[in-house]
């Protein structure tokens, strides 16, 4: 028994020392050397496509950030605004100076009143607009008090030298104004919705429009066409009555306010056009008044 087990045994192990030393059939080496390649190079494919594509990307970035760095100070909204803003508050600041060092006498109704209105629309435009401006904001803000008491100085002038006759026109003037405002703030909404809601074609989309009549970037431009009415009808005002602060100020808001307001959302072209007309009509009484003060007096 224990021989035939011994038997077995010993033809078990030589099996399995011949089938280890067989050799591998060919078919099988192939697929082998073939698969080690294969996988190689689709590692090396994805590694090559991977970086191609860093590449690409890291090539639009930087065609990105070239584009953005070409965005110089002609193209800049906040560029524009800022000088808009600085040439506000010489407007501001030629109210302030006027209160403190010249005579009420040169004062101008009309442009007071005007420059109120004017203040008070931008104060709103600049606060909504996109981007917005805060510093244009605050020199409104700034612009509607300094008016306020140069319009105060002027009532008592006047009332100081017995007109009060024109005090009360002034007066009637401006509550006439405020009641127009008001009645214009709370109606605007009802009377927008109902003309866009007539499907009425051009009418409706220009109710609708972001820079349309019912909202402040049409009224606030509107406002500056006052501002430039007034110095074209007063085109031979006299040189005594002319404040060069003032004048200098509105001629810098003009000029900076052309390029501004082809740069914000929505783009404004009435505000565009309205301050091609405000930088001619300024700088036409700017010039005659530091004509008749400093050449020809010389």
């Amino acid at each position: 028994m224990i021989v035939i087990y011994g038997r077995a045994l010993l033809r078990s192990v030589v099996a399995t020392r011949s089938f280890a030393k067989q050799p591998v059939p060919l078919r099988h080496l192939q697929l082998r050397s073939a698969a080690v390649p294969e996988t190689r190079a689709l590692t090396v494919r994805r590694m090559t496509t991977g970086a191609g594509a860093e590449k690409q990307s890291a090539g639009g970035g930087g065609g990105e950030k070239k584009k953005e760095a070409k965005k110089g100070w002609w193209s800049s909204a906040e560029f524009w605004g800022g000088l808009g803003a600085i040439a506000g508050w010489g407007m501001t600041g030629a109210a302030i100076n006027d209160a403190y060092f010249a005579g009420p006498e040169i004062i101008s109704a009309n442009m007071t009143g005007v420059m109120l209105v004017y203040s008070s629309l931008f104060a709103r435009w600049a606060w909504i607009v996109q981007p917005r401006n805060t510093l244009l904001c605050a020199c409104h803000v700034s612009n509607v008090i300094a008016q306020c008491n140069q319009a105060r100085r002027l009532i008592e002038y006047k009332q100081a030298n017995g007109e009060h006759a024109e005090v009360r026109q002034y007066l009637e003037k401006g509550a006439m104004v405020a009641v127009v405002g008001a009645i214009a703030v709370v109606g605007s909404g009802t009377m927008q919705a109902a003309i866009v809601g007539m499907n009425a074609g051009p009418l409706s989309a220009i109710a609708a429009a972001d820079a349309g009549p019912f909202t402040v970037h049409f009224w606030a431009p509107m406002s500056k066409w006052l501002i430039s009415g007034a110095s074209f009808l007063d085109l031979n005002r006299p040189t005594d009555k002319i404040s060069i602060a003032q004048y200098t100020a509105l001629t810098a808001t003009g000029a900076f306010f052309s390029r501004y307001a082809l740069l914000v959302n929505p783009i404004n072209y009435v505000l565009c056009s309205v301050n091609i007309a405000l930088f001619g009509s300024s700088s036409w009484h700017l010039g005659r008044k530091i004509k008749a003060d400093y050449i020809d007096k010389k």
